[in-house]
């Protein structure tokens, strides 16, 4: 009679502790919940010097902000930026594309995550960061690509067309869309530059891209263009390359953009003429400028580059 008075107690008061441990759990968030109580504190490995800190996003995204764009600039024009550099950073951590790298959430690389120098933080730049403090763009309930350029040179590119990206779909992204701010009142060299690429060097990116020798250059040719009017693929004696894979392997620096105007050889080299300045997805920095000083919110800046969005505050 007793062989199970010892048992019925212990095993009664192991499925009461189970019950009790499974009621006492905090409950999970709910996924695509990305609302936080307070502001989150983020870890940041720098590429310089090896060592990583803890620090508040907002603080972070002030140093992203004054890295890229100009601090002088108006307080719209960086509040727009601050609204991309914390979806960006979301949107990275999300994927876990640093932390695999080094353990963080972002990194000081542009490479990695986005570029990052506290030391031009100014006055403006911090009015702009509190000013959409917490504020993130998503598209269905997840982060966007927060893609921006300098200058568009006048009319935006798709996701495919100005970056060959296709991994992932970006309805999100206005393409081919007239935007006449990104060159009035900028620099000249934006609104129209030439460039001079060595025969040699670009024979190298070709190589680089097509895994052939196209030979010494002797001729060059718009492949193909895309809806905005950009190079998509370009010909380089007789073997066709991708535009945008072109001008990084060959100096995106140099050849400021793909949206060209002449392409010729001469003397042995690459003659490249165009205007805007960098890949032309998402936001141009240029325009919103010459938006924000018509009195346009920063909110609407980023409305006017990107469709069906929704801009959320994370935390208040």
């Amino acid at each position: 009679m007793r062989k199970y008075g010892l048992f019925v107690p212990v095993l009664i008061l192991l499925l009461a502790t189970v019950w009790l441990s499974w009621g006492c759990q905090p409950a999970k968030k709910p996924e695509g919940d990305r609302k936080y109580k307070s502001e989150p504190t983020i870890s940041l490995y720098d590429n310089q010097t090896g060592q990583k800190k803890q620090i508040k996003l907002e603080e972070y995204v002030a140093g992203v902000v004054a890295a890229e764009m100009e601090p002088s600039w108006p307080v719209n024009a960086l509040a727009a930026q601050a609204i991309l550099a914390r979806t960006f950073t979301m949107e990275n951590m999300a994927t876990g594309r640093v932390k695999k790298l080094h353990g963080t959430d972002v990194s000081t690389s542009v490479e990695e995550s986005q570029a990052y120098d506290p030391s031009r933080i100014t006055e403006r730049v911090r009015q702009a960061v509190q000013k959409t403090r917490g504020e993130v763009i998503t598209y269905q309930g997840k982060y966007i690509k927060a893609w921006f350029s300098a200058s568009n040179g006048g009319k935006t590119a798709g996701a495919a067309e100005g970056l060959a990206y296709y991994k992932t779909p970006t309805p999100y992204i206005k393409a081919n869309l007239d935007d006449p701010d990104s060159l009035q009142n900028t620099l000249p060299e934006i609104q129209r530059w030439t460039a001079t690429i060595p025969g040699d060097q670009v024979r190298q990116a070709v190589k680089s891209i097509a895994g052939q020798d196209p030979g010494p250059l002797t001729s060059a040719a718009i492949a193909q263009r895309g809806p905005s009017g950009r190079t998509v693929k370009l010909k380089i004696n007789n073997t066709t390359v991708g535009g945008p894979a072109f001008r990084l392997a060959a100096g995106s620096t140099e050849i400021r953009s793909m949206f060209l105007t002449e392409v010729a050889v001469q003397g042995g080299n690459l003659i490249l003429a165009g205007k805007g300045y960098g890949h032309g997805v998402g936001m141009s920095q240029w325009g919103a400028k010459n938006k924000a000083e018509k009195g346009v919110s920063p909110e609407d800046i980023i409305r006017f580059y990107f469709q069906d969005i929704e801009i959320e505050k994370l935390y208040p």
